[in-house]
């Protein structure tokens, strides 16, 4: 009998080896691994210890080089690895039909990283904006066994195809946001997550479909605690 394809369930395969085969420099390099849509890793300066991992997801229409400015000053100030890939599409696979071809990519990126960066297994989260979060969200709450950290900046809904371990859950909203409304976005999975048993940690802000710096600021102390 035939094996499913755990992509097709968003599901995670790749780990964090004993030691980069493969060690990046300090900076920002691109994955290498697409044609046209690639993504990009940062590695901090001093990385010569195992350092945490940020897999931050950009939303519709955008790119890597889009979300990650939005963590980039944070990642540097407190020595965190960051991945940024590109969704093979305008958004991410789940999003336009289902799990596949971004869960694939995702994986190969996250080897490559672990091939060349030393991360620690005990601190990595998943991050994203927009259809980014829902994404990060529907992804994290699948592989809780890999990621401790959901970080989730404006999301739109959750749609794991199954649920694995206990990751901690960041959710932060605008009440004026008008791309994805407040009370039916981000409140309601708030809600509904901590109803479920998820330790979340709830931002809602005043404000659009933005990630303010202060927002930002939070999540990383509640992602490095």
């Amino acid at each position: 009998m035939e094996r499913a394809d755990p992509h097709s369930s968003g599901i995670l395969t790749s780990r964090p080896c004993d030691g980069p085969t493969d060690p990046a420099a300090a900076g920002t390099h691109p994955l290498g691994l697409g044609r046209g849509r690639d993504g990009v890793f940062h590695v901090p300066a001093g990385a010569t210890r195992p350092v945490p991992l940020l897999i931050m997801l950009h939303g519709a229409g955008a790119s890597a080089q889009d979300v990650l400015p939005l963590v980039s000053a944070a990642a540097e100030e407190h020595a965190v690895a960051v991945l940024a890939p590109d969704s093979r599409g305008a958004t991410w696979d789940v999003i336009q039909h289902a799990y596949g071809p971004d869960t694939d990519f995702l994986d190969a990126a996250l080897a490559q990283v672990f091939a060349q960066v030393p991360v620690d297994p005990r601190r990595i989260a998943i991050a994203g904006f927009s259809d980014g979060a829902s994404y990060a969200l529907s992804l994290g709450l699948a592989n809780g066994d890999l990621v401790r950290d959901v970080l989730a900046f404006s999301p739109g809904f959750a749609a794991p195809a199954r649920r694995e371990g206990a990751p901690r859950l960041f959710i932060s909203h605008g009440r004026q946001d008008p791309v994805l409304p407040f009370a039916r976005c981000g409140d309601r999975l708030a809600a509904a997550l901590a109803q479920s048993g998820y330790d979340v940690a709830y931002h809602p802000f005043s404000g659009g479909h933005v990630v303010p710096t202060e927002i930002v600021e939070a999540a990383f102390r509640r992602f490095l605690a």
